[in-house]
């Protein structure tokens, strides 16, 4: 492995690469990424999911299934509710940093809830 200019540090393996790429594919979607960043603020079952983020059930519940498959979020059992969490904070990290970031520079409060359907999603 080399080393960049960038303060010495060593290019990550290509499996780590391949991971890290897989799991921003995932949240190329403004659709999970609003999930994730709703489930960053708590968890929530699909119901409350759908009403935050403007989806129906049945999408946001497809896109929850994929989150889950890839490790990025994971569920418990409530009674009869499904409640979902992300179950990576390291996600949760870096989605509120990208995000922050982004709303800061356009001049929003990231903390305002956005729906999807204002995003033209």
């Amino acid at each position: 492995m080399s080393t960049g200019s960038g303060g010495g540090f060593q290019d990550p393996p290509a499996e780590v690469l391949a991971e890290a790429a897989a799991a921003f594919g995932l949240l190329a979607t403004p659709a999970r990424l609003h999930i994730v960043w709703a489930l960053a603020q708590g968890e929530s079952d699909v119901t409350g999911l759908a009403e935050r983020v403007g989806g129906t059930l049945p999408s946001v519940s497809q896109h929850l299934t994929k989150l889950k498959l890839a490790g990025l979020v994971r569920s418990r059992r409530e009674g009869r509710r499904q409640v979902y969490l992300v179950d990576d904070p390291d996600v949760v990290t870096v989605v509120r940093l990208m995000v922050g970031q982004l709303a800061e520079r356009a001049g929003h409060s990231a903390l305002t809830p956005v729906r999807l359907r204002e995003l033209g999603a």
